[in-house]
């Protein structure tokens, strides 16, 4: 049996049709359980009973466990435990415009990325859908807030799970789901080639954020497995196919290591290879982790890379700093939870 969480509206629609029924109870439907969150078919005051017998029959309402919360100024990060017992991860940031929160994708990550502490736990599992919405509906009925912006960035490689991640993004992006904006929709990869083709022909307005991390080949050979794969050359080749269809700008995130890829030559070599491209780079300070031997980069070399970058005439920022207080590296908290018991 499905969770109801699983489910797009389309999806639904053709299941009601298929059984007989009218298209707009799956609208019904949607609204009882999005728009006023009811957790149970049996209080759906307006519905018909042969409606609701039909629901039960193939769905169910699931929800996630928290088993444990960190919090610091404006930030949270929240441990769950799904029905298999297995440990996800969810972020919450409060912004100047709204509530951001970070979900994960999958138990674990194959893509090895040497600085991730989510890669250090190999992937055990794709997230389900439901999985995914579910850890929007917990921190909002928890926190009593309405997330307005949700990234893709949590444990795992969203791309590894394609079809799971485009169905939850299109239930949370639908007006009579819980309707957040594509364009406050982000979605974070390492590289995968293939699916970013699918991604371009998908037709939403969600935006594209690629883990770069590397000037050139060789570092990124190091650091990121998934560039045997797909080198930068192919990597770019489609991002601009991508540009140029969707007329979508990519952002492009790179954490900086303490002597790996954060000289001067570093920042020129990036500038050259971004040169042109309707993107920017979002430069982000590392979140040491105490099982990992990478290194913060100084902040003054933080700022010369940054002013590099500037004079050459690129889109650049440096992300705002959340969670040194609750353990916010991707996969943090759920790997120290494993290794205390």
């Amino acid at each position: 049996m499905k969770s109801i969480y699983d489910i797009t509206l389309s999806s639904l629609e053709e299941y009601f049709l298929e059984n007989g029924e009218k298209k707009f109870k799956a609208t019904q439907t949607f609204e009882w359980i999005y728009k006023k969150r009811i957790k149970s078919f049996d209080d759906f005051s307006n519905v018909k009973k042969d409606t609701i017998q039909l629901l039960k029959k193939q769905f169910k309402f699931t929800h996630l466990k928290l088993v444990a919360k960190t919090s610091d100024t404006d930030v949270a990060k929240y441990l769950f435990e799904l029905e298999d017992t297995n440990k996800i991860e969810a972020v919450l940031m409060n912004h100047d415009y709204g509530y951001s929160l970070c979900v994960s994708t999958q138990v674990g990550c194959n893509m090895g990325c040497k600085f991730c502490e989510s890669g250090r736990l190999k992937k055990v599992r794709n997230l389900n859908t439901h999985e995914m919405v579910e850890q929007i509906l917990a921190i909002e009925e928890l926190e009593k807030i309405r997330i307005s912006h949700v990234v893709l960035m949590g444990i795992g490689e969203p791309f590894d799970n394609y079809q799971n991640v485009i169905n939850f993004i299109d239930i949370i992006n639908s007006p009579k789901g819980i309707d957040i904006g594509a364009r406050h929709i982000t979605v974070s990869t390492s590289g995968l080639v293939p699916r970013i083709k699918d991604f371009m022909e998908h037709g939403k307005q969600v935006n594209l954020a690629i883990s770069l991390h590397a000037p050139n080949n060789e570092i990124r050979n190091k650091i990121m497995p998934i560039n045997q794969a797909y080198p930068l050359e192919e990597l770019f080749k489609v991002l601009k196919e991508y540009i140029s269809k969707t007329n979508r700008r990519v952002t492009f995130e790179y954490i900086l290591l303490e002597g790996i890829n954060d000289s001067k030559e570093c920042a020129l070599e990036l500038a050259n290879l971004v040169k042109g491209m309707n993107c920017y780079i979002n430069l982000i300070p590392y979140n040491e982790t105490s099982h990992i031997e990478f290194k913060r980069t100084p902040q003054d070399k933080i700022m010369a890379f940054y002013d590099t970058l500037k004079k050459n005439k690129i889109n650049v920022t440096i992300r705002r700093e959340f969670g040194h207080e609750v353990k916010a590296a991707c996969g943090q908290l759920r790997s120290n939870y494993e290794e205390a018991r």
